[in-house]
């Protein structure tokens, strides 16, 4: 390409679109690529500010062009991931938009990589991240008109580094839940049961089917058998609400640790919701999350199960790291309006 002065350019091809902003009105392309400029074109650019131009001339096979360097930097991010829209390329930029409900992943380090390189722009939403249908996901492009090729050489091999996308979306799944309620208290009834109600609360973006559902004492013995009863009758998660404390009355914990499941964590650094138990128990071949749940979710807006159930339903398997990651962004400000899951808690 070459720079040559707007009033010489006619019957010239341009090699970038020419943007046209009027504030308030519009801002897009009055001229895109390839368009040949004609003399009723001048006076029209030049009121646009536009003095010089690039235009193409004899080809440079050493350097990519802005349009095709974003399709580019598309291909090596998310490939052709079934839950992610890749736009058309418009003025040298391409958006990736979600065409599910699931979760956004964003492989970080190779991101950073990437924006280390020079001219490469990658703006991305944060990684797990709950989306839906349409939600924009990022945007690329690169900086100047042109890059050298070696610039997509080193993007490639930056993607080619894992074999896992460094964009993509987990898809929510349909899960068969069982819910066992544990305290005395609820059990003799003292007090009314509210941790169905609280875990239907936040169980409601998601598609569960209850197979069962019962409250039970604190009885360490008939908590175990009840989780092996749900797990054996097809649960895929079972719910074990309350006794999740020190108190010496609270055998939740126990319970859970008795089935022989696997427990990933006792406490998270997240808060609200240190005290949440995670655990996985294999039934013939099958695993089950169980998730034991404190009684802080009856008076807490958001707590550390809104950040586990997306992972969850999308068939994530976390594991002690995972946990550790969330806690960065893992403290909630309670705020009085809140916009979860448009704030910062849960942003790991």
């Amino acid at each position: 390409m070459k720079i040559v002065k707007t009033k010489d350019a006619v019957g010239l091809t341009l090699c970038h679109d020419i943007t046209e902003i009027i504030p308030g009105v519009c801002k897009d392309a009055r001229f895109r690529r390839g368009h040949m400029v004609c003399k009723e074109d001048i006076p029209t650019l030049l009121a646009i500010g536009k003095e010089h131009l690039y235009v193409w001339e004899a080809s440079d096979e050493q350097t990519v062009h802005e349009d095709d360097a974003a399709g580019y930097l598309a291909e090596f991010t998310c490939g052709k991931d079934a839950g992610i829209d890749v736009s058309d390329v418009n003025q040298g930029k391409i958006e990736l938009k979600a065409n599910v409900h699931g979760i956004f992943q964003s492989d970080t380090d190779r991101l950073f990589q990437l924006n280390r390189i020079p001219y490469v722009s990658i703006a991305a939403r944060r990684g797990n991240s709950s989306v839906r249908p349409g939600d924009l996901l990022a945007t690329m492009r690169v900086i100047p008109l042109t890059v050298p090729k070696e610039t997509i050489s080193t993007v490639a091999a930056v993607a080619a580094v894992a074999s896992e996308n460094i964009f993509r979306i987990r898809p929510y799944c349909s899960k068969k839940i069982a819910v066992i309620t544990t305290g005395n208290e609820v059990y003799t009834g003292k007090i009314v049961d509210g941790m169905l109600p609280a875990l239907n609360r936040v169980l409601s973006p998601f598609d569960t089917e209850t197979i069962g559902q019962t409250v039970l004492p604190d009885d360490p013995e008939q908590i175990t058998s009840a989780i092996l009863q749900f797990a054996k009758k097809g649960a895929e998660v079972i719910f074990v609400a309350g006794g999740m404390s020190v108190d010496p009355d609270d055998q939740t914990p126990r319970a859970i640790k008795d089935t022989g499941a696997s427990i990933i964590t006792y406490g998270m650094p997240v808060n609200p919701g240190s005290m949440y138990m995670l655990a996985y128990l294999d039934v013939e071949g099958r695993e089950i999350t169980i998730l034991g749940v404190p009684g802080g979710i009856l008076h807490s807006k958001r707590s550390a199960i809104d950040i586990l159930l997306p992972r969850i339903f999308a068939n994530i398997r976390l594991c002690k790291e995972d946990l550790v990651r969330m806690s960065n962004g893992g403290l909630c400000f309670s705020c009085v309006n809140c916009i979860f899951p448009d704030c910062g808690f849960g942003a790991s």
